[in-house]
């Protein structure tokens, strides 16, 4: 999922620099930087048939009450754990942190996850990964979760960090088998309406 996160960054330059170029659909920055990726066949997750039909991804309209601010606590002396997958992949993480937030009047935690593959990497030991279903999942929005990309540098001096549920995006196991995908673990479960961000992929 890094090269997915890689390719948004780069791509929102390109297109916000190209006046020549068919407009992207989308209602953000994110929105129109992941409609890039998944457009361009040299990248995107999609089959041949479905890039050929492809005219952007499906999402919530945006909603800033799903900007939240979160209390983050730093998990001490984690160990590394099997992360399950939609295949026999063995993907190891460690619990980085919790995140407490308020979310329509009602008090939410979640996990914050690393994999040890980013950790030991130079490039990418400040990339975390925040999973989660809610009461949208199986519905308009995908079954085994939605996953949202953040960083340690996100993470503010008074440990808090801003979720916007607005900029998530779905497994790419959605768009193609082929690909393995992290199940979300059972803690990360919101039980209410996420109503913000990417719903799930229709063919």
């Amino acid at each position: 999922m890094w090269k997915l996160f890689l390719c948004t960054i780069s791509l929102l330059f390109f297109y916000s620099c190209s006046s020549k170029k068919r407009p992207i659909l989308g209602e953000s920055k994110y929105q129109i930087a992941l409609n890039s990726v998944f457009k361009d066949a040299s990248i995107s997750p999609l089959k041949k048939k479905d890039l050929k039909n492809f005219n952007g991804l499906a999402f919530f309209p945006i909603d800033s009450s799903f900007i939240v601010k979160a209390t983050f606590t730093k998990k001490e002396n984690a160990t590394s754990f099997v992360m399950k997958t939609t295949t026999d992949r063995i993907a190891l993480y460690k619990e980085y942190g919790v995140v407490n937030f308020l979310l329509k009047g009602k008090n939410y935690e979640m996990t914050i996850y690393q994999s040890d593959e980013d950790s030991q990497n130079e490039k990418r030991k400040n990339r975390l990964f925040l999973p989660f279903t809610d009461a949208t999942s199986g519905n308009e929005s995908y079954g085994g979760g939605r996953y949202m990309d953040l960083m340690t540098t996100d993470i503010d001096e008074d440990q808090t960090i801003e979720i916007n549920f607005n900029n998530t995006y779905n497994p790419y196991c959605v768009y193609n088998e082929k690909y393995s995908c992290p199940l979300t673990p059972r803690k990360n479960h919101v039980d209410t309406e996420i109503t913000a961000g990417i719903k799930d992929f229709k063919r």
